[in-house]
């Protein structure tokens, strides 16, 4: 049966193309992004689904007022297997913005193919993850084939930020949705030799900085309190944040925690006025064992240096906090069957790494579920010309399909 099923997904290249197009056609953005939400890619794909078969369609709306329709949309469904248990492969269906337009080769939401490669906004992230589940029901389905774990497939929202709609609102909301002895993938994350196999992920800080001066005439700067000057001293200085967290985990790539400022939002609009407000964000990620707010303290003492320097004031507002999950056992039954999958499928070797965070795999094993996040990514996601391959959409089917049937 193993033998059929992987044939049937060398055949669905056309499948392939035809879904990237239909689903990079419909932009999902969540209302935090400038979007409308899901609902419209849900709807595509709530309707693909019951026209492939599907009896067993699950609709799971999250309420949202910030959305037209009023909800952000998660869908599941299932296929079942020879017993109860489950292996569920998890993609969301929210995208992040094109960006800078004039950096892309062609429209984002008009899928190009260029020999085995696929460009358009999401088609790494996250609709390959999608893409291969569906050419594996679909194969499961025409064959009439029932695997030894049943097949779930759960599209969720909100993930690009932060899930409080997408699998957090599932998990809460149903929470006997998931079988305790079911299995995790989360096609979200990979490299483009297959190899890593995610396994845990670090603890997750954004914040915000505000520093407040005053606003002057560039001519008199002295009757002013430079806010830019006083922003770049304190992101400089917040450089020594490597130096005071040095621990390092080989499982990690990187192997350290990682503190780097990012946005910096506008200040004033004119060349002549010294600015008496400025904003700039930070992306931390944080090694299991280092305290978030240790962290926050160390930076808050930078701050006070800067403010005393300067003569301004800081104020700080925590984005996201999310501290680490358990990691996912390298020794577990989800890891044992990828491991073994992807050496079939691709003849490389795997291994077990943890990341810097940000997949939906932290909600799961906070609740204590075996999960493990794994795709054959080129990693090319959130830049332009995003891409994927057509060969690997069906690759990662073909080991979805061999962790169905055994290890």
């Amino acid at each position: 049966m193993i033998d059929s099923l992987l044939s049937l997904i060398d055949q669905r290249r056309d499948l392939v193309i035809d879904l990237h197009e239909k689903l990079a056609a419909i932009p999902a953005l969540g209302p935090a992004n400038g979007g409308e939400g899901e609902k419209a890619k849900a709807d595509f794909l709530t309707e693909y689904l019951k026209a492939m078969g599907f009896s067993d369609i699950r609709q799971m709306n999250a309420p949202d007022p910030r959305v037209p329709c009023g909800y952000r949309p998660n869908l599941a469904a299932r296929i079942p297997g020879r017993t109860n248990r489950t292996l569920w492969v998890i993609g969301h269906t929210d995208i992040v913005p094109p960006g800078d337009l004039a950096l892309w080769e062609s429209d984002p939401y008009l899928l190009k193919v260029d020999g085995d490669n696929l460009v358009a906004r999401g088609v790494e992230d996250n609709h390959q993850a999608i893409v291969s589940g569906l050419i594996l029901a679909q194969s499961l389905l025409d064959l009439g084939a029932t695997p030894d774990l049943g097949l779930g497939l759960v599209l969720v929202a909100d993930e690009e930020t932060g899930s409080d709609f997408g699998l957090e609102y599932v998990l809460t909301a149903h929470p006997d949705m998931f079988g305790e002895n079911d299995l995790f993938l989360i096609p979200d994350f990979g490299t483009a030799d297959s190899e890593m196999v995610e396994v845990a992920e670090k603890s997750l800080l954004w914040l915000k900085v505000t520093i407040s001066g005053k606003q002057c005439h560039g001519s008199t700067p002295a009757q002013g309190r430079n806010t830019l000057v006083a922003c770049a001293d304190f992101i400089m200085r917040l450089r020594g944040l490597y130096h005071d967290f040095p621990q390092a985990l080989p499982l990690f790539d990187p192997p350290t925690s990682t503190f780097e400022p990012t946005k910096k939002e506008a200040n004033v609009e004119n060349v002549n006025t010294i600015p008496g407000r400025d904003v700039f964000h930070m992306d931390c990620r944080i090694l299991p064992g280092v305290g978030l707010d240790e962290v926050l303290d160390r930076i808050k003492e930078y701050g006070n240096a800067v403010a005393q320097d300067h003569g301004v004031s800081l104020d700080y507002a925590v984005e996201q906090r999310q501290d680490c999950a358990p990691p996912t056992s390298p020794e577990s039954e989800v890891v044992r069957r990828l491991l073994a999958a992807i050496r079939t499928v691709y003849g490389t070797e795997p291994r077990p790494m943890g990341i810097g965070g940000g997949t939906v795999a932290a909600q799961l094993r906070r609740r204590g579920h075996s999960a493990v996040v794994w795709a054959t990514w080129l990693g090319t996601a959130h830049q332009p010309n995003e891409r994927a391959l057509i060969s690997a959409n069906m690759g990662d089917a073909k080991v979805m399909a061999h962790m169905l049937f055994g290890e």
